[in-house]
């Protein structure tokens, strides 16, 4: 048996990266954050010449219309996670861009640059990373199964695995005449820095290929004055990409039994009845794309020869296409005669005296150019650019070529040598594995090959025993699965949580900085971004919860992580209805009810939105049931002070929550519960002074000050104190001291209450709030409750076309919005329009229904108000007279007593 000062001596593991390109960036993004969630120590090398990790030749074009040619949606660093690269650039100032846009090149490098930068950080303590900037020329067998790169520099690097992302093998110019070879006057590899710098404004130029390399030397050399000739032998451009595109089409089923004869008939039946039925044959090629490797390799070799002679050259204009403002300025450039495009081969190349060259195509037609450059693209060969690393791998055996000679054999990634062995930690993506796959060289299929090499690259470093250690545990006494350090963050998180105070989200996500591989710190990151706002990627932090629970999670940590993704997934699919999410947290709780942050998500008071139930008894139920596992902890009091207000039960909450708040004043929960406690009492004078002096002190570091705010004017519209009201929504409750879904619950609600009370004379500022509030948020809300207070806020806006939006997006939401928002927006028109009769009408027919849009009984009484106003408005004053009577047998308030003595005059 090793003992510890053994097992610390171990030196760390090495993993080699040659290629610091895309395929070598996202690579070393998987293994930094793989083995930073497994806590696997490692050491990282990067070896590629390039100034900058990320960009390769691909991305380090700084020409603003080189654009990617896969939509922002395709273009993610993560498999599991395709709106990143569209938030990244949101984040990075294109707030506006959509997934089916097409960003620079250039941008992409910068985004694969800075998320290796971050998975670096993230890593940081577990895994360290150095970058050595020169060439891999060759590549050994190592003692004890490891091997060595030798470097251009005279260096060596051994390593326990090496990972070659190499990208295209550069072309060999073979095509061209050996007088055109010789001249200075051919450009063979045009991406190298420098290459077109001697090529002068006037000069015209034969580009040779006609694909996206073509293309996008067209659009660098493109001006006037200068003729771009482009010849290949098909003479076709790239097809380009749709401005509008429709959602891809499935192939027929059973393609991959059908001999290559059939299978091409088939293909060209299923394209053809795609653009009958929809106008556009893309559909059925982007449909076929997730397809294309098993077909391939369901073919023989001899029919991949017959593809590749026969029918190559059509599938790459239609697979590899254009974007569509590439295709527009091509298109320009070709009306204007500034780019021309041939079909033929060149024959030969003539030096003329000028320095100029006459080229000959077969045909025997001439071009006189200044410069040819060569833009066939890569070669198909591993070793076609003359590469000494790739050549001496296939010389030494360690590697063997690929089906038709095309790149070379891997299993899953992982090399065959020349006796079909894999014998060695050596692994490859990308272009490499073209004759295996075909379909291999854009960013869809590199990141998942790079996701599957990391994950066998750190397979038998993490399979290694550790140390038993006893887990730490939360507040409730609830194992967490990770390091000490991290699980004090969360801790600290979880305590703001239940307390309602502000800085939650920093504290979890300083545990997932000490800690990437901690589930439940990504989830709770993830649900404070879905429910409350935080600053958060929402979706980044849930796909690491997941992956995170999956490596390394309890069967409780695994359970919270699935209610996180139901909640949020649910929201997104449902529009917040309730479904799986809900269900799936009330079992949660049923197997662990000591979950404080589990409980916390459940009940709806002012912190996340609930379980959703029409009698409100849920929420209700899962306090009372878990009890037990609290035993009169202040949290769990708290809560349940809350419930037992939404009761009716007003004294007994009012004692438990005065009991939280003796053992925490800071609890949020409690004093939310008994804000309610003394508004529905007739408090309002102590509810208000009170309150308000919590808000000043112990409250000063609280969430939702805005909510606390508004409890604390709706006793000052109860004391009909119109000055105290218009002060505090100022100081307190104006935008820019409230923004959001805050402003529109809270703010603009508020204005609408002091108009109804007559205690607002004069136009209210809600414009301001409506401006603090995303607009789809206040048209297109999600949920019944927020819809509520959006009709509230464009009432009080005046806004009628608003309102008919958001009647019209309601009537085709959920069943709440459909039975209560739909004629709350009606009677809202009929109070703008001054129809009283129906308002009247209306508004008392939403009483029974409306507690089924959520929220408290103070918040809802926004309806009654309202009511109230019209039945004066409309005459109904014994009516408007039982009403307030019944108000004032529930509670004091001398608004309602200025109002009924109004009504006898």
């Amino acid at each position: 048996m090793s003992s510890p000062s053994a097992e610390s001596a171990r030196p760390r593991p090495t993993v080699a990266v040659v290629g610091a390109g895309a395929a070598g960036a996202l690579v070393a993004v998987q293994l930094c954050e793989g083995a930073a969630r497994r806590r696997i120590p490692l050491d990282l090398v990067l070896v590629d010449p390039a100034p900058e990790a990320g960009r390769g030749t691909a991305y380090a074009t700084e020409v603003p219309e080189h654009r990617l040619n896969v939509p922002v949606g395709g273009m993610s660093c993560y498999p599991d996670d395709p709106g990143h690269f569209r938030r990244w650039l949101c984040r990075h100032g294109e707030s506006t861009v959509t997934a089916a846009d097409f960003a620079s090149r250039y941008r992409y490098g910068s985004y694969l640059a800075d998320t290796l930068g971050r998975a670096i950080i993230t890593a940081h303590g577990t895994v360290s990373v150095r970058r050595l900037r020169t060439r891999a020329t060759g590549c050994a067998d190592a003692p004890g199964g490891r091997l060595k790169l030798e470097l251009a520099d005279g260096g060596t690097v051994t390593a326990d695995s090496v990972v070659l992302a190499t990208g295209p093998a550069a072309g060999r110019s073979a095509w061209a005449p050996a007088e055109l070879a010789a001249s200075d006057r051919f450009v063979p590899r045009p991406w190298t820095p420098g290459a077109l710098d001697a090529v002068g404004d006037s000069d015209d130029v034969l580009l040779v290929g006609t694909g996206l390399t073509a293309v996008d030397l067209a659009l660098v050399l493109d001006r006037p004055g200068r003729t771009v000739h482009a010849v290949s032998r098909s003479g076709l451009l790239p097809q380009p990409h749709a401005v509008a595109p429709l959602p891809p089409v499935p192939p027929p089923p059973g393609l991959t039994s059908l001999p290559f004869h059939r299978l091409r008939r088939e293909l060209q039946r299923h394209f053809a009845a795609t653009r009958r039925a929809h106008g556009d044959w893309r559909p059925a090629l982007d449909g076929l794309r997730p397809e294309i490797v098993r077909l391939w390799q369901g073919l023989t070799d001899d029919e991949r020869a017959e593809f590749l002679g026969r029918d190559a050259t059509p599938w790459n204009v239609h697979r590899h296409r254009m974007a569509p403002s590439t295709a527009e300025t091509v298109a320009r450039a070709r009306a204007a005669r500034r780019l021309r495009v041939h079909a033929g081969r060149v024959a030969s190349a003539t030096p003329q005296e000028d320095g100029g060259l006459i080229v000959s195509l077969a045909d025997g037609r001439e071009l006189r150019v200044a410069w040819v450059v060569d833009c066939t693209g890569p070669g198909l060969r591993a070793d076609a650019g003359g590469d000494p690393l790739w050549s001496g791998l296939l010389s030494d055996g360690l590697a063997a070529p690929g089906p038709l000679g095309i790149g070379v054999s891997t299993d899953g990634g992982r090399l065959l040598d020349a006796q079909g062995r894999q014998e060695r930690p050596l692994f490859t993506l990308g272009a490499p594995r073209r004759g295996e796959l075909w379909e291999t060289t854009a960013i869809p299929e590199i990141r998942n090959q790079a996701k599957e090499v990391a994950e066998a690259v750190l397979a038998p470093l993490a399979g290694a025993p550790r140390p038993v250690r006893r887990r730490p545990t939360d507040q409730f006494g609830l194992p967490l699965s990770t390091h000490a350090a991290a699980a004090a963050s969360f801790r600290c998180g979880l305590a703001r949580v239940i307390t309602v105070r502000a800085k939650a989200a920093e504290a979890f996500a300083r545990a997932t900085e000490l800690d990437p591989g901690f589930a439940l710190g990504h989830a709770a990151l993830a649900l404070l971004g879905h429910e409350c706002g935080a600053d958060v990627d929402v979706d980044r932090e849930l796909a690491d919860a997941q992956r995170s629970v999956r490596e390394r999670g309890d069967e409780r940590e695994r359970s919270f992580v699935d209610v996180v993704t139901r909640r949020i997934k649910d929201h997104e699919a449902h529009g917040g209805t309730a479904g799986d999410g809900d269900m799936a947290l009330v079992d949660h709780l049923g197997r662990f009810s000591a979950d404080a942050f589990a409980l916390g998500i459940a009940v709806p008071t002012i912190a996340f939105s609930g379980v959703t139930d029409l009698d409100g008894t849920l929420a209700l139920d899962l306090v009372e049931r878990t009890a037990s596992a609290y035993e009169g902890h202040w949290f769990h009091t708290s809560l349940l002070s809350f419930v037992r207000q939404e009761q009716g039960r007003i004294e007994e909450a009012g004692e438990l929550a005065r009991t939280a708040l003796a053992a925490q004043p800071a609890s949020g929960h409690a004093v939310h519960a008994l804000a309610h406690v003394h508004y529905e009492s007739g408090e309002h004078r102590a509810g208000r002074d009170w309150l308000d002096g919590w808000i000043g002190g112990q409250g000063r570091g609280a969430v939702h000050r805005a909510h606390f705010s508004w409890h604390v004017a709706l006793h000052e519209l109860a004391l009909d104190d119109s000055a105290a009201v218009r002060r505090r929504w100022f100081a307190q409750l104006a935008p820019g001291q409230v923004n959001g879904v805050r402003a529109l619950v809270d703010s603009g609600s508020l204005l609408w209450r002091a108009r109804m009370s007559r205690n607002w004379t004069g136009r209210v500022p809600v414009d301001g709030v409506l401006d603090a509030v995303a607009r789809d948020l206040v048209e297109r809300p999600s949920t019944a409750f927020t819809a509520l207070h959006s009709a509230i806020a464009l009432a009080a806006a005046g806004d009628l076309p608003a309102l008919r939006r958001l009647r019209t997006h309601a009537s085709g939401a959920d069943a709440v919005q459909r039975e209560v928002v739909v004629p709350l927006c009606d009677a809202l028109e009929a109070v703008l329009e001054e129809e009283w009769a129906t308002a009247v009408r209306e508004l008392r027919g939403l009483l029974p229904s409306l507690r089924r849009v959520g929220g408290s009984a103070a918040q809802r009484e926004i309806v009654e108000e309202t009511l109230l106003y019209a039945l004066v408005e409309a005459g109904h004053r014994d009516t408007a007279r039982h009403l307030l009577e019944q108000r004032l047998d529930r509670r004091a308030s001398p608004l309602d007593r200025r109002r009924l003595a109004g009504l006898s005059l």
